[in-house]
């Protein structure tokens, strides 16, 4: 093997290039910024007493979120995964039926669909975006299913396909005009998993906002964070009433009576909470133009390296960088775990993409089109440390 292209080589290249940006170990993933109103806002929430789902600052999140995003509603929740699984139970996801999802994902999106007593169905993704790929998924359905009273079928399994979820990887805008399309040509329920794209736009529309229904997350590793904390974004009042409904333990507003008209959640997020979230929303702006910039310099470092690109958002897009990412060369799958092995040794802590949900157990047996591209991205891609203060920081 050339010298100049063996793991260990490339490693070393790495590890330079991150620290001509981050700086040497030891160096996180990714973390918060508290740098605005957060311990003001926290302290009136707890002057007041009002720190659980009962509070003015869970009104005023959802009021700012909902005009930053563009969505006519947005229901705030405990997190993410509690957002996609009560949209999906909003988009009418029953018990044994299918849902499209990515096989490149985080676990709560196949799990989500699980709660609903439905199977995940995994689809392939694009190099250009890391999202679902809209022609070839529109090929496969085209191969696999049959129209029965205006429902998608699997003809394999006999399962009606009821919904198609999108993820936008890393903030990267998934082709969400061309799932779109797929959709609409087979008659299936699009819900956006946007948990980590707070800040993206897919020409000049914030992501979560075009299908029936989006959701978001405000995990404590998110572009901004309420500690725990997640979305639903909706154009539809109704949906919106009812997703508020269902997060409140589907309890019937009354003085004093406990009725409950349905099977709910105790999923609403709590006012202590949506206080981190108001003063993090005050300085995304920010975060989002250090995202940015984190990302030319992540770019110009690397630009000496060979086998090894930075990712970019996809033509049309505006990404909001939440995870700044490596893309190895096909050429050198097989250098990752080196790469991985060789930066964290260094205190420069990155990570590889999810393991794909098809090879997790739970998830083993369910249905799934080819997945080459997913797989070669799988052995590919590597996380490097994102937190917003590293390129913040360095401009002050």
């Amino acid at each position: 093997m050339n010298t100049l292209t063996s793991p260990k080589h490339l490693a070393g290249q790495v590890v330079d290039a991150i620290r001509t940006v981050a700086g040497d170990g030891p160096v996180a993933l990714h973390e918060p910024r508290f740098a605005g109103n957060e311990w003001a806002y926290l302290k009136e929430c707890l002057d007041s007493t009002f720190v659980s789902s009962v509070g003015h600052y869970v009104d005023r999140f959802e009021t700012e979120l909902a005009a930053y995003t563009g969505a006519r509603h947005a229901v705030a929740v405990v997190n993410g995964t509690a957002a996609l699984h009560v949209a999906l139970r909003l988009a009418g996801i029953r018990p044994d039926d299918e849902v499209l999802i990515p096989t490149l994902t985080f676990v709560a999106t196949a799990n989500a669909v699980a709660y609903c007593g439905a199977t995940p169905h995994f689809v392939d993704s694009a190099e250009n975006t890391l999202g679902m790929d809209p022609g070839e998924l529109r090929e496969y359905l085209r191969r696999k299913t049959d129209f029965h009273n205006e429902q998608c079928v699997n003809r394999e399994t006999g399962r009606v396909i009821r919904a198609l979820v999108p993820m936008h990887t890393f903030g990267h805008p998934a082709d969400i005009e061309g799932l779109l399309a797929v959709a609409h040509d087979f008659k299936l329920a699009l819900v956006e998993d946007a948990a980590e794209s707070l800040g993206s736009t897919y020409h000049g529309q914030h992501t979560g906002t075009f299908g029936l229904l989006g959701t978001l997350s405000f995990n404590g590793n998110k572009t901004i964070t309420t500690g725990g904390g997640g979305a639903i974004l909706t154009n539809d009042a109704e949906l919106a009433r009812h997703a508020r409904h269902l997060t409140t333990t589907a309890k019937v507003p009354h003085r004093w009576e406990y009725m409950h008209d349905e099977v709910g959640y105790n999923y609403r997020l709590p006012n202590i909470n949506a206080a981190l979230g108001c003063a993090q929303l005050e300085q995304l702006p920010g975060y989002l133009l250090a995202k940015r910039r984190l990302f030319e310099h992540y770019r110009l470092a690397f630009e000496e390296v060979p086998l090894a690109t930075i990712f970019s958002e996809p033509a049309g897009c505006q990404s909001n960088y939440w995870l700044q990412t490596l893309v190895l060369d096909e050429s050198a799958p097989d250098q990752r775990d080196a790469v991985l092995s060789a930066t964290n040794e260094n205190g420069l802590m990155t990570r590889p993409v999810w393991t794909l949900m098809h090879k997790l157990p739970p998830y083993r047996e369910c249905p799934r089109m080819q997945l080459a591209a997913a797989e070669s991205l799988e052995r590919r891609l590597i996380n490097l440390p994102s937190s917003t203060h590293l390129a913040i920081e360095g401009s002050e």
